[in-house]
């Protein structure tokens, strides 16, 4: 029995405390955290006082929409920091998890539908149907804007539940792909069309037509259960070969001078994969002769 009662040297209760990170770097992951919620707080602020400025004086006001773009896109290199923080110190919490989650609400879902809604629809001209048709414009303006909030906090719900998220076509590990379209590539393409553009508000009913399908678009596919890829197995602390290098500084040089341009494309085209994953999916069964696989319904049924 006196064997049983000595535990071995290597995992003694000493050891395992000198290797537990001291309290203070638990803080860390939570400051970057908190950046991310004052920068979609920030932007809330500028998107209204942007709305408040447009008539008196346009210029400063698509200033402010232009500042309130960029503010989500900088909260979404804090998103993706503080977690790799979190992992690289050993100092991953539920309660970081829980307010990271709060913050992506903020950051990615309440601030780019007040941004959407006040820059591409609020500020539309009389249409045909007069004051009538206004109203009804800015009326389904404010039900998509909504429908994008609901749809990415219902994203971020079920990315919370589900430990490990099996995409609805099969056949790759599930830490390589995201079910769904993720709430801050969402609210990056919004930031990126906005930002892009000049940050000039629509004024012609059209655009803004067309501006609210792709709010009803970017909602359907946070929800929808067409795989994205995670870049989870990307790791900067491991050596990269010359070729990555060089093309990471490339993308560096081009967003710093091209930054408009650049960060629309990405957004575009990341958004953009997942509808091609899935049409590729189903050109497969249509035209292979793959039978579809209905065994892992059963694991998405949450999805």
């Amino acid at each position: 029995m006196s064997d049983i009662n000595v535990p071995p040297v290597s995992g003694s209760a000493g050891e395992l405390q000198r290797k537990r990170p001291p309290r203070a770097a638990y803080a860390l992951p939570s400051l970057f955290t908190a950046g991310n919620i004052f920068l979609g707080y920030l932007s809330i602020v500028r998107t209204i006082e942007g709305a408040i400025l447009f008539h008196a004086n346009p210029d400063a006001a698509a200033l402010d929409f232009r500042i309130a773009a960029q503010t989500i896109g900088w909260s979404f290199v804090l998103d993706g920091l503080d977690g790799r923080v979190a992992r690289m110190t050993n100092t991953t919490s539920e309660f970081g998890k829980e307010l990271d989650s709060l913050a992506d609400i903020i950051s990615f879902g309440i601030a780019p539908a007040i941004l959407a809604y006040v820059w591409g629809v609020h500020f539309v001209a009389p249409v045909a149907g007069g004051p009538a048709g206004i109203d009804q414009l800015q009326k389904a303006g404010t039900f998509l804007a909504f429908l994008f909030l609901v749809c990415g906090a219902a994203r971020l719900a079920r990315f919370n539940v589900q430990k490990n998220p099996v995409p609805k076509n099969p056949g790759s590990p599930d830490k390589k792909y995201f079910v769904g379209l993720p709430i801050p590539a969402g609210a990056g393409l919004i930031a990126s069309i906005i930002y892009g553009q000049g940050s000039m508000p629509l004024s012609d009913w059209m655009w803004s037509s067309a501006w609210m399908a792709l709010l009803g678009l970017v909602s359907f596919l946070m929800v929808s259960t067409w795989r994205y890829h995670s870049f989870k197995e990307l790791n900067f602390m491991r050596p990269r070969s010359p070729v990555m290098v060089v093309f990471m500084c490339s993308l560096i040089f081009a967003i710093w001078n091209w930054s408009q341009q650049v960060l629309l494309v990405l957004a575009g085209v990341y958004v953009a994969s997942g509808v091609l994953i899935r049409l590729g999916g189903l050109a497969r069964r249509l035209f292979g002769g793959t039978p579809r696989d209905t065994s892992a319904r059963s694991v998405n049924n949450i999805a």
